[in-house]
């Protein structure tokens, strides 16, 4: 794509003026490169980081994983700027966020709607907040060489959202989440996937096929997120009973899901805001019932949020 750049930015140029937008082609075309310029470095960096940990012998050492945390931090600081300049991306935050000097791990939990939101929130914990995220991924993630390749070096976690049989995901993120340091965050998307009107119906349907008729009325009333799956959560609040835990949500992001929607989205020209909410240990309930009931809780309170956040538009300021 460099060799033939020129080409790609004479096509780009020629499109702006017809699709709509502030020269959305050109700040499409921008953000690409930077991505897959980033991609490819990346991966040679990580080639060279295997040869010196002894082709892989020490790679998961705390020192290695130190070094792969910072280069994580380094590749999305990058993107982010670059995000902020070409597309006029700004991102605000509202609400206690977790203090940029830990004194205890936090388990976080996250709307999901879209694949922006990830890099999002690993973008704050990281550079903002001073945090190693163990975070839990859907495993088509694992498609991009890159996301495959550090995440198999780091505490993380590929899973499916819908398991086969025999397959015990919550055991595997109870491991993940086992173990954490002052300054660890655990990530978790209870949701499950990117929220869609079809996925927000099945989800609906499951709860209703479970015969939890009163959660799926619940369920119903939620517009803007997904029914939350505990299961995970539950998993990772046992293993983790030191830490307190943090609610994300977020407005920005929420239609960006193919590559159609990319480009009807970008440029963006819009604020991105994040709400976070820390709960201490203390008021989390005991009971795993209970523990349920609260998260639902705290998901109709995040849906009416979104519904009272909606995006700000940049551009019409």
């Amino acid at each position: 794509m460099w060799v033939s750049l020129p080409l790609w930015l004479i096509a780009a140029a020629a499109l702006s003026p017809i699709v709509p937008g502030r020269w959305r082609a050109l700040r499409v075309l921008c953000v690409a490169m930077l991505y897959l310029t980033a991609e490819a470095l990346l991966l040679l960096v990580l080639l060279g980081l295997w040869l010196a940990s002894g082709f892989g012998w020490r790679l998961k050492s705390p020192y290695f994983s130190g070094i792969h945390y910072d280069l994580v931090q380094f590749v999305l600081v990058l993107f982010f700027r670059e995000a902020r300049r070409v597309l006029a991306l700004r991102i605000r935050t509202d609400g206690p966020a977790p203090v940029a000097h830990p004194v205890r791990p936090i388990l976080v939990c996250c709307r999901h709607a879209g694949p922006g939101d990830s890099f999002t929130l690993m973008y704050a914990l990281l550079h903002w907040y001073n945090r190693e995220p163990r975070v839990v991924l859907k495993d088509t993630l694992a498609w991009d060489p890159a996301i495959d390749v550090l995440l198999n070096r780091i505490p993380a976690s590929f899973i499916s959202p819908d398991p086969g049989p025999g397959e015990d995901f919550e055991s595997k993120i109870a491991r993940l989440a086992s173990g954490l340091d002052r300054n660890d965050a655990f990530v978790i998307f209870p949701e499950g996937g990117n929220f869609t009107p079809a996925r927000r119906d099945r989800a609906i349907a499951r709860l209703r096929k479970l015969g939890l008729a009163r959660m799926a009325e619940r369920a119903e009333q939620m517009t803007n997120v997904l029914a939350p799956r505990p299961g995970g959560f539950l998993a990772a609040l046992d293993a983790a009973p030191e830490a307190d835990v943090v609610l994300v949500a977020h407005t920005g992001l929420d239609h960006m899901l193919t590559v159609g929607d990319v480009w009807r989205e970008l440029p963006m020209d819009k604020e991105l805001v994040m709400r976070w909410w820390e709960v201490p240990r203390a008021e989390i309930p005991a009971d795993r019932e209970a523990r349920i009931e609260w998260l639902f809780g705290w998901w109709e309170r995040i849906d009416e949020w979104i519904d009272d956040n909606k995006p700000t538009d940049l551009a019409h300021r």
